[in-house]
């Protein structure tokens, strides 16, 4: 069948408001993506030249992770011109092409958005720098007095959260050194982020994802607490001095109203690493509409924390009235078919090392096994799917990085005993020969392992079994069933997980180390192929009935 054919063009059916409740999303960190200009660096050119690739996938929307102007202290995530594109990914013309060509598939585009802190090349904080101490361009940022830094704040990076400037006075900066926090109690910021927001709204972005939402309103009032103070703080009542202070929500409902002057009307998805009780309210219809749902990142491949999880978020979309997300990959965590692979007691989705930085040893068949298990799982429930560049090849987590060669501000900032997320932003391999495996035609930004080459889309497009090509099937049978949003558990043998969709269609998972009996029906789908008619271990089925 031809990309087109396969493909989802937009009618007056599907262009409604509320699509982003069902959709599957694909994530591109589009350094990483494909380079059409063969400077090592993914390109929006790139992205376009591969539409074909995410038509046959069968997604209905991409969100693109930063591709703005950058210094790439933080992978993109320290932005310098929220209003451009980096010249070495393209221009805004590059980026009106993706558009046209997503649209004409009918697949929506999402783009990341970054508000609590700009990068250190922003014009705005180049201003704060050069005005000095007391002047209005510093009250964008958070400066302080002193000697020392003014508290014993740790940044997510590693080391202090406060950096001097030349003038001896500190700024924030809750991530790397190069991302200082911008300061939301300020009219400017927010105009700007209006500006931002509508600007790529007229240029016809369906939706944004909010990075780090929850941490964009401060208490910086003295005293401030120390950092023991702060890790103690009862998180699950909210109000924290530096995150998920219930009046974050009024810049989210002032959102809402912007991106309700678009028909229809633009989404928005929130980066929360919040208590699942507090989750909710960044996901009403007043505000974002959506948030992530993070907590099978970390969960352990068994049945019933699986099930309590779906339940428990199922439950919160319901508080919300949204609907839930599913994520098991992304460009900041552990690439699942690794991370199922690993001993138990030792599996975190954000790392990959020990404390002393020896590399813990994975089995890769089993974990590839698992996360095609665990990907036909949440791809039957209901909510939307978020997916990352290269699960769907089962792509590893590259660990063995030679340390002259990685990006991430983690391992410089540990230093170097967390290895960091460079391992899950390793290039897409798109042949199995060349100088970067098919993804432009020089040396890749960082090495890809001579492994990636079976990995290949070109060598798994002509295998069958291959990850790639289940995915596709399960993505264009789950565009056919996938209509409402109802559920039921069904009885099912232990250590497996059992669910009835709203038509009658079942999903089976079996998550033990055995094969269990295959209940009666038309099977649909596998994750793996069935062993003497039994459902074998780590593999799940959909099936109809008879």
């Amino acid at each position: 069948m031809s990309s087109a054919a396969e493909g989802r063009i937009m009618t007056t059916e599907t262009n409604t408001s509320d699509w982003y409740r069902q959709a599957v999303v694909y994530q591109i960190y589009p350094r990483s993506f494909a380079d059409a200009n063969g400077d090592g660096i993914g390109d929006l050119a790139g992205i376009v030249d591969h539409v074909d690739h995410l038509v046959r996938l069968g997604v209905d929307a991409v969100w693109l992770s930063p591709f703005y102007p950058s210094a790439l202290a933080d992978g993109g995530y320290d932005v310098d011109d929220y209003r451009n594109v980096d010249p070495r990914l393209g221009t805004l013309a590059d980026f009106d092409r993706l558009v046209d060509a997503l649209h004409s598939h009918g697949i929506r585009l999402i783009v990341d958005i970054v508000p609590n802190h700009t990068g250190s090349g922003h014009e705005l904080f180049r201003k704060a720098l050069a005005d000095g101490p007391g002047s209005p361009a510093r009250e964008l940022y958070h400066f302080r007095d002193g000697d020392e830094p003014p508290t014993d704040w740790t940044s997510a990076f590693g080391g202090s959260a406060w950096q001097q400037v030349d003038d001896g006075q500190w700024y924030l900066h809750m991530f790397d050194v190069a991302q200082p926090d911008l300061n939301w109690d300020h009219p400017e910021v927010v105009a700007e982020f209006d500006q931002t927001l509508r600007f790529w709204a007229d240029r016809g972005v369906d939706g944004f994802r909010v990075d780090v939402a929850h941490l964009l309103k401060k208490d910086l009032s003295e005293p401030l607490p120390s950092q023991a103070e702060l890790d103690a703080a009862d998180k699950t009542v909210g109000n924290g001095r530096l995150e998920d202070r219930d009046e974050v929500h009024d810049i989210y409902r002032h959102w809402r109203q912007i991106f309700n002057e678009y028909d229809p009307p633009r989404v928005a998805v929130a980066e929360a690493w919040v208590p699942a009780n507090r989750r909710p309210s960044y996901a009403t219809r007043e505000e974002l509409g959506q948030a992530f749902n993070f907590d099978l990142l970390q969960a352990p491949f068994r049945a019933e924390e699986l099930r309590r999880i779906i339940d428990d978020n199922l439950a919160l979309a319901a508080r919300s009235g949204s609907s839930t997300t599913w994520v098991l990959s992304n460009h900041d965590v552990v690439r699942h078919a690794t991370r199922y692979g690993l001993p138990e007691e030792l599996r975190d989705g954000r790392q990959y090392v020990l404390g002393d930085g020896h590399t813990i040893a994975c089995d890769a068949d089993l974990g590839l096994r698992r996360a095609l298990a665990a990907t036909l799982l949440i791809l039957a429930l209901p909510g939307s799917t978020y997916l990352y560049q290269g699960e769907e090849l089962g792509l590893p987590q590259v660990v063995d990085i030679a340390d002259e060669y990685r990006q991430d501000p983690t391992f410089f900032r540990s230093p170097g005993v967390d290895k960091g997320r460079d391992g899950c932003r390793v290039p897409l391999p798109w042949t199995p020969d060349g100088p970067s495996l098919g993804f432009g035609s020089g040396e890749p930004h960082l090495p890809q392992p001579t492994r990636f080459r079976d990995l290949a889309v070109s060598r798994q497009d002509a295998d069958s079994r291959s990850p790639l090509n289940v995915y596709r099937r399960a993505l264009r049978l789950r565009a056919q069933l996938q209509d409402g949003e109802d559920m039921e558990w069904l009885d099912s043998p232990q250590g497996t997980v059992a669910l009835r969709r709203h038509d009658g269609w079942v999903c089976v998972a079996n998550l033990t180390s055995t094969p269990i009996d295959l209940p009666s029906g038309e099977v649909l789908l596998t994750s793996a192929d069935l062993v003497s008619g039994k459902l074998p271990e780590a593999t799940t089925v959909w099936l109809r009935p008879r």
